[in-house]
């Protein structure tokens, strides 16, 4: 068997949503994603689907959402996701997001200093946990470029929650309103995802056997410290590839486990060549011990399931062939209205 290579990123993240049409306000008529394309929900031929990204439907930035209507709320927990972040490239365009979606009546914290990039938060209105974080300084603040991942880093006491001046960095907006998004706001797909662990040294061992994806960082979540906080993502030994990191707190066995429903997240999805390749990646994970799903025709991609050991429900997502072909421009849902499924 050959070894399938290692994954390029993210493709995707799915996220459930109640409201298709408050859904495109937001992702779109706000933050400025592209409605890529709209299909009927795989899973549920009652539903409607969206995808939302840049550059036609690009791998890596896409943010896709499954329209469940009244479906019951989920919760964040072990074996789910806690944030997403949407990158942008400096500090200043982030406090233009900040005044922006201030003004849009969306309560923001932040920006916080993460060492490595620079971080403001809020939620969708289904409650999904949303940041916005900067391309840089990058990971190579603390620790050689070419040996990433090997010591332990812990941010300094400003950084940790009850050392920050929590007032001057409320404080921080841009001084003028934002109606339009400039070229230098543009949000350039998913900067990273954040999900939940009871074992992160299992988790380590996981990814990189399953995936590829190399540590890049050990470090511990600022907002609680005891709390271990390791990055991953496709790092070879220079650089660390945009749209690949995954990071994951480790949070107490006993505590409460994720629960799928509106404003959480559904699954990811990480990227594959070709049908050709994502058989190879099969057979790797059925190696492995795995039982991954079926290959299934997604329309703009074909794809296979499987889970991490703490349940994390994770996708393989071939590149093409694209969201060219999923729907016509004047069938794309506008905001308010009701998706045709």
């Amino acid at each position: 068997m050959t070894t399938p290579r290692i994954t390029d990123g993210f493709h995707h993240i799915t996220l459930v949503a109640s409201d298709a049409g408050r859904t495109l306000a937001f992702w779109r008529d706000l933050l400025g994603l592209e409605l890529v394309g709209q299909r009927t929900g795989p899973a549920d031929p009652s539903s409607a689907q969206l995808h939302l990204g840049r550059d036609g439907g690009r791998p890596g930035t896409l943010v896709s959402f499954l329209d469940w209507g009244d479906a019951p709320r989920g919760h964040y927990g072990i074996g789910g996701i806690h944030h997403l972040a949407l990158g942008v490239g400096t500090p200043e365009a982030q406090l233009r997001w900040k005044r922006r979606l201030q003004d849009a009546g969306v309560p923001v914290t932040g920006p916080y200093d993460r060492g490595y990039f620079r971080s403001i938060y809020f939620a969708d209105p289904d409650g999904q946990v949303v940041e916005i974080a900067t391309r840089g300084p990058g990971y190579a603040i603390d620790e050689p470029a070419d040996a990433l991942g090997q010591a332990d880093t812990i941010p300094p006491s400003a950084q940790l929650r009850g050392g920050r001046d929590e007032a001057a960095i409320r404080a921080l907006v841009h001084p003028e309103p934002v109606p339009v998004i400039t070229p230098e706001m543009r949000l350039d797909g998913l900067h990273h995802i954040t999900g939940m662990t009871d074992d992160i040294r299992r988790a380590d061992e996981f990814y990189h056997q399953a995936l590829g994806l190399r540590l890049v960082k050990r470090s511990v979540n600022q907002d609680a410290p005891d709390m271990p906080h390791w990055f991953w993502a496709r790092y070879d030994g220079r650089t660390v590839h945009p749209h690949s990191g995954w990071t994951l707190f480790e949070w107490p066995a006993m505590a409460r486990r994720a629960r799928a429903g509106v404003g959480q997240t559904h699954h990811v999805a990480f990227r594959v060549e070709d049908v050709e390749d994502l058989r190879e990646w099969q057979d790797h994970l059925r190696a492995m011990g795995l039982q991954p799903t079926g290959i299934e025709d997604r329309g703009a991609f074909h794809s296979l399931r499987f889970p991490a050991p703490d349940g994390m429900l994770l996708e393989l997502a071939t590149d093409g062939p694209g969201f060219a072909m999923e729907r016509r421009p004047e069938e794309r849902v506008e905001a308010g209205a009701t998706p045709a499924v």
